[in-house]
């Protein structure tokens, strides 16, 4: 089962099969998933996060897809996505393209709905672990959509949006779950207001429209390995 229970706080999201282009009007499927950590802790500062919020280590390649968050907004919530262009093909550097605004429209079929859309993660992380870095972490990225987390709408306004290059039907790689869950962990110690509770996949703020990281994303391992070096770290400065 993608989800299960290890004693903590079930959450129901909708799993709708197909590429997310095929699947509307598709009967969603219901699966529990499960909040481990349903607290949130404040720990330190973490280097690996600059004063300009962007990552050590990331490539910069800067996008105009974002603007200021609004007055008194904060990173409340890490999204999890998953993309590839053409779909199914990896290492095309075309994902980056698009949230650069400068993908082709021309070179392949699919494109066509892409033209004149304007979105970018924060991060995306290839399929051998490596990151770009797209927009500043105290900045809004259009990454979300219509979207609604815990009652609240508009997710872009307190959200860090993060691509895995992938798909929803394709197992993701074992450099991009290492390098997904150091970067969860960079993030909660240098933002208080993120917790391990607060990472959640597209389909979960945007149920039945998308469906990114899949039914096989390793949710347990995920959030498990990042709440223990939320603890670890909680404890070394207690």
């Amino acid at each position: 089962a993608p989800f299960r229970n290890a004693g903590g706080v079930t959450r129901t999201i909708k799993f709708c099969p197909g590429p997310w282009h095929e699947n509307k009007g598709a009967a969603c499927e219901e699966r529990e998933r499960v909040d481990l950590f349903p607290f949130a802790t404040v720990i330190r500062f973490d280097q690996m996060i600059n004063a300009q919020h962007l990552l050590k280590g990331a490539r910069w390649q800067a996008s105009s897809n974002c603007d200021a968050r609004p007055e008194g907004a904060f990173p409340e919530l890490i999204v999890v996505h998953c993309v590839s262009l053409p779909e199914g093909e990896f290492g095309t550097g075309l994902p980056a393209a698009l949230f650069c605004n400068a993908l082709n429209c021309d070179a392949h079929p699919s494109f066509e709905d892409l033209r004149g859309l304007h979105v970018s993660p924060h991060l995306m992380i290839d399929r051998g672990g490596a990151i770009d870095q797209f927009v500043a972490f105290d900045q809004r990225a259009w990454h979300a959509g219509i979207s609604s987390w815990q009652g609240r709408r508009q997710c872009n306004d307190f959200s860090i949006g993060i691509e895995l290059e992938g798909t929803p039907e394709v197992p993701f790689t074992e450099p991009q779950y290492q390098t997904l869950i150091t970067v969860c962990g960079d993030l909660l110690q240098r933002y208080p207001s993120l917790s391990a509770n607060a990472i959640v996949g597209h389909l979960e703020i945007a149920p039945g429209r998308k469906q990114d990281p899949g039914g096989g994303f390793d949710w347990p391992r995920v959030l498990t390995r990042v709440f223990s070096r939320q603890q670890t770290n909680t404890a070394a400065t207690s």
